[in-house]
């Protein structure tokens, strides 16, 4: 596993964490839900597309 593939997870989610509680504070509750959910959708696409490289290299190794 790349070590780069962890900072950029942890980097989305400290700047979500942040942005997150300065929406909250705000009084902007809908705004701050909607940011939370595009930085899951944002890691699960990132999580996604290693799996697929993942699955691809074992085809490769097993000839399949």
């Amino acid at each position: 596993m790349d070590v780069t593939l962890i900072l950029k997870i942890a980097g989305v989610g400290m700047i979500v964490a942040v942005s997150y509680q300065i929406l909250q504070r705000t009084g902007r509750e809908d705004q701050a839900l909607m940011l939370s959910l595009t930085g899951i959708v944002l890691v699960l696409l990132v999580i996604i597309g290693k799996v697929g490289e993942l699955f691809s290299a074992i085809r490769s190794i097993f000839g399949i």
